[in-house]
C-alpha cells in the first residue's frame, strides 16, 4: 500500500530515538511510503534532509528502508557532511548503512576533509566512518597544498594520515614527479615512499 502524506504538512519533520541511542531525523517537501511487511520504505522528495547522529545528508530524493530505517539511498545532487570530523561529500548517488556507518558514493564523487585540508575525487568512494578509512577507485585524484596524487585505486587512512596508491600511481610535488608500481604518501610530512619500477623527475 502506498500512502501520500504531502497533504499533511509542507515541511515534514520526524524524530525517532532508537534502542541504539542513535537519533534519526528527516524532513522534506513531500513524503510517501510503503507499509508492506518486510518492504517498508519511506521516500522523501524536494529539499530532502536526513540526519543520523553526526551524518547529515541532503538531496532532491532520498529513500529510507530496512529494519529501524537502517539504509539510506540518495539520488541526484547529493551533499553530505560528517559533522564531528568536518568531512564533506558530493556525489551522484550515495548509499549509507546506519548500522555499520559505511557510506558508498558512486558517479562523480568528491570527499573533502576540511580538517586536514585534503580534497579527493574518484568514480567510487567507500568511507568507513568508525575506522576513518576511505577507499577510492577509478580516476582517483587527491589534492593537498601543492601536491597532486593520481591513480586508479587508493586507500586513505585518515587516523594515520597515510595514502596508499596503486594502479599507475603518480605524485606531483611542485615541479617534481614520482612514479612507481606502488606509492605511499605521508600526508602529514608529504614524504613519498615508492616500490617497484620506480622513476621520477626532480627539479632543483
Amino acid at each position: 500500500m502506498i500512502r501520500d502524506f504531502s497533504w499533511l504538512i509542507i515541511f515534514f519533520f520526524f524524530n525517532v530515538n532508537l534502542l541504539t541511542a542513535d537519533t534519526f531525523t528527516f524532513r522534506a517537501d513531500r513524503m510517501s511510503g510503503s507499509t508492506a511487511l518486510g518492504r517498508e520504505t519511506t521516500i522523501l522528495t524536494g529539499n530532502a534532509e536526513v540526519r543520523s547522529n553526526n551524518m547529515l545528508l541532503r538531496d532532491d530524493r532520498i529513500e529510507i528502508h530496512g529494519n529501524n530505517n537502517r539504509f539510506i539511498e540518495c539520488f541526484g545532487n547529493v551533499w553530505g557532511h560528517e559533522e564531528d570530523k568536518n568531512i564533506l561529500f558530493y556525489t551522484d548517488r550515495l548509499s549509507y548503512d546506519r548500522t555499520l556507518k559505511i557510506a558508498r558514493l558512486d558517479g562523480n564523487s568528491t570527499l573533502e576533509d576540511r580538517e586536514n585540508e585534503i580534497v579527493a575525487r574518484g568514480r567510487s568512494i567507500v568511507y568507513d566512518e568508525d575506522n576513518e578509512i576511505a577507499v577510492f577507485q577509478i580516476q582517483v585524484r587527491l589534492f593537498k597544498d601543492d601536491m597532486v596524487c593520481r591513480s586508479e585505486y587508493a586507500v586513505y587512512n585518515r587516523t594515520e594520515k597515510i595514502l596508499d596508491l596503486t594502479g599507475f600511481p603518480v605524485v606531483f610535488k611542485k615541479d617534481d614527479e614520482f612514479r612507481a608500481d606502488k606509492i605511499r604518501v605521508d600526508l602529514e610530512t608529504d614524504d613519498v615512499i615508492m616500490e617497484g619500477s620506480v622513476s621520477g623527475t626532480i627539479v632543483n
